[in-house]
């Protein structure tokens, strides 16, 4: 098994675009190493995995350490522990590679090289995989002179993993399963579901390594102990440290791993192990707890764990697979560098959200609004995401809008337009945003409810009917005739553009109530009431030839009607071209796609006229307008150039100033599932 699992991971190498030194065309801002949950994040925020330890993607510290021991001789390859800089030296790291489902590093030093892959399963057509919530991470090791070299490696996590602060007290124990050797480690107090926010991290549940039985060494010990051991006297200890509870960060408790990989030769040699973090609860919706999806029939995470052992090499060759499918298939889009931003934006994506289950049995996929409120099943965050889930799968799609959709037809949520949020996460037990549930203030009416619409639309030509809409057809009619009275000339109300202030009469937020109208006129068709249909059709039809004679102001339109010397993206017209609506004149698109090639920066176009910064997943959708690959790789270099040279080191960022790369705020957020809107122009 082991040999042919080594064999896998080279191959993988081989699949994912030619030799192991092949450098990636972009620079990954963070490289995601474990990638399953808003709270199970973990990332390196250098480029180099020895020079830091990896961090949560909220930025605190959750320490992660390899060392190798090739011929006696101590090479360090993740994780810089200042203590042991002299007992361990830097192996030369010779790549780093992000694909969809894998982060790999490769080292090489004497005669040896060394390949570290962590493989995050995010299969989308498999929602159990997909909701699992471990990480496999694999060391495969050969010789490149010709020699054998007694080669040992070193691993281990601390309790940091489990905690919000260090100064939280854990508990640290062992399980054994019918396969498997389980460490973990949680706080005594397990205050499940207690938190709620945006820039927490979780303090409940347990976080596992899991090794095969019998394949390595392991040991629960102080970081002295463990580390040390390994460095100085050539093995850990034999015995785990039992002085629990104690603070995370009293000596801190480690989960360490050991294993003898013999002579390594130049047939490679395969040793891994398996992450894993079992939250027990990971949601609440009115009140009740909710599960993560892949406990819905009662799983445990030990029988998780031994499925994934089981299913190891299965599962990293579908991995592989999918890896080198997504690849090529951007490529074939829109070249190398847009292939590199995709396998960068789908494990973020990913790793913002939770699939759950719902009280009354639906599948909810709810998003993380990660470094920009914390809100959960956030609409305009939904929106955005949206063209990942369609790509891959539409059951996703739809989970995702059912959320604000139950709460809508709830009997809760009291206004006529859709909800904005339904709390912070992991809490959905109604809106926080702005007025919420109380008053009108700072609500998004055109915004959400347009929102709504289309993806309800999209969800019922994906499957052939409105049969998932029409559950709610109440509320989507009350949001269409709301978008009748107000959306074509919005008032002074918030978008979710609004980083430069409050805007009355956006053009580009009318361009999105128009499709919406178009949307719901298909949505009525399928749904058996032509009458209806013909109705919203004639009102976005009127709509938009409106539309072009109030925004029109010489080579481009407006950001605002009456305002012609203003401009902005107008990337909500992407739709018309996606869903063929045929609402809208093709020279609009035209026009306005020759003039933002003249007031683009260096690292991209900016949103509008008043500010220098812009959004990542609008520029795709802008982009995305382009009628040739020529004028779509003229508006996307902006935006590969900021993808290498944007600062700080986070998790990529969806807003930042284009003439900088600077970060404005929000990173590690789901939106970045938008890049993928260029799928859907041949779909």
């Amino acid at each position: 098994m082991r040999k042919i699992f080594a064999f896998l991971v080279l191959a993988l190498l081989s699949a994912v675009g030619g030799t192991v030194r092949a450098n990636d065309p972009l620079r990954a801002p963070a490289t995601p190493l474990i990638a399953v949950d808003p709270y199970f994040s973990v990332w390196s925020n250098t480029d180099e995995l020895a020079d830091s330890f990896p961090v949560h993607w909220s930025k605190p510290i959750k320490a992660m350490v390899s060392f190798a021991k090739i011929d006696g001789k101590n090479y360090r390859l993740m994780g810089r522990v200042a203590d042991f800089d002299d007992l361990a030296v830097k192996m030369k790291q010779t790549d780093r590679r992000v694909r969809a489902t894998n982060a790999v590093y490769a080292f090489e030093d004497a005669g040896v090289e060394i390949v570290l892959t962590f493989t995050n399963p995010n299969l989308p057509d498999d929602l159990d995989l997909l909701s699992s919530p471990f990480t496999y991470l694999t060391w495969t090791v050969r010789s490149l002179d010709g020699k054998s070299h007694k080669t040992e490696l070193y691993f281990d996590a601390t309790a940091e993993m489990c905690v919000e602060s260090v100064e939280q007290k854990v508990v640290g124990s062992r399980e054994r399963t019918e396969k498997l050797d389980l460490m973990k480690i949680g706080t005594s107090e397990q205050p499940i579901l207690e938190k709620a926010g945006d820039n927490v991290r979780i303090d409940w549940g347990y976080f596992y390594v899991a090794t095969e039985l019998g394949a390595a060494r392991t040991a629960i010990a102080s970081d002295v102990a463990a580390r040390g051991g390994f460095l100085k006297e050539g093995a850990i200890p034999e015995k785990d440290d039992e002085r629990f509870p104690r603070a995370a960060s009293d000596a801190w408790p480690v989960l360490s791993v050991e294993f003898d990989c013999g002579e390594v030769e130049s047939e490679p040699v395969s040793k891994s192990l398996i992450l894993a973090y079992d939250d027990i609860y990971c949601c609440e919706y009115m009140g009740e707890r909710t599960r993560a999806y892949w406990r819905r029939n009662g799983a445990t995470i030990e029988g998780v764990l031994d499925a994934a052992l089981e299913s190891r090499e299965e599962t990293l060759a579908k991995c592989a697979e999918f890896d080198e499918a997504q690849w090529n298939r951007a490529s074939e889009l829109g070249g190398e560098k847009f292939a590199s931003l995709c396998a960068l934006a789908y494990p973020q994506a990913m790793a913002a959200q939770k699939l759950t289950v719902l009280p009354n049995g639906k599948l909810a996929l709810c998003a993380k609004e990660n470094n920009s409120g914390g809100f959960i099943a956030t609409v305009d965050v939904l929106y955005p995401t949206a063209p990942l889930l369609i790509v891959y799968n539409k059951e996703l799609l739809k989970a995702t809008l059912v959320p604000p959709l139950e709460y809508a037809a709830s009997g809760r949520w009291p206004w006529p337009y859709a909800p904005h949020d339904l709390g912070y996460y992991p809490k959905m037990n109604g809106q926080i945003y702005g007025g919420g549930e109380k008053t009108e203030e700072k609500q998004m009416p055109v915004e959400e409810s347009a929102n709504m619409l289309i993806l309800c639309d999209v969800a019922a030509r994906l499957d052939g009917n409105a049969d998932f809409s029409k559950e709610y057809w109440k509320e989507l009619n009350d949001w269409a005739k709301y978008l009748v009275a107000k959306g074509f000339d919005p008032e002074d109300q918030l978008c979710t553009d609004d980083f430069a202030g409050r805007l009355a009469r956006n053009a580009n937020l009318s361009i999105k109530a128009t499709i919406a109208l178009a949307c719901f006129a298909d949505l009525c068709e399928r749904a058996g009431e032509p009458e209806s249909a013909k109705k919203y059709r004639e009102i976005a039809e009127d709509f938009a030839k409106r539309w072009e004679k109030m925004a029109a102001t010489g080579d481009h339109y407006s950001l605002a009607f009456g305002n012609p010397d203003s401009w902005s993206q107008k990337y909500n017209l992407v739709w018309d071209k996606i869903l063929d609506l045929n609402l809208f004149s093709k020279e609009i698109a035209r026009k306005e796609v020759a003039f933002y090639k003249t007031v683009s920066n260096e690292y991209g176009l900016p949103l509008d006229s008043r500010k220098g910064f812009t959004k990542v997943d609008w520029q795709v959708w802008t982009a995305t307008l382009a009628d040739d690959r020529e004028d779509f790789d003229a508006l996307m270099s902006g935006l590969y150039k900021f993808v290498s040279a944007t600062e700080p080191r986070v998790p990529m960022t969806d807003w930042y100033e284009t003439e900088t790369a600077k970060e404005c705020n929000m990173h590690a957020r789901s939106v970045v599932g938008g890049i993928f809107m260029k799928f859907l122009e041949k779909k």
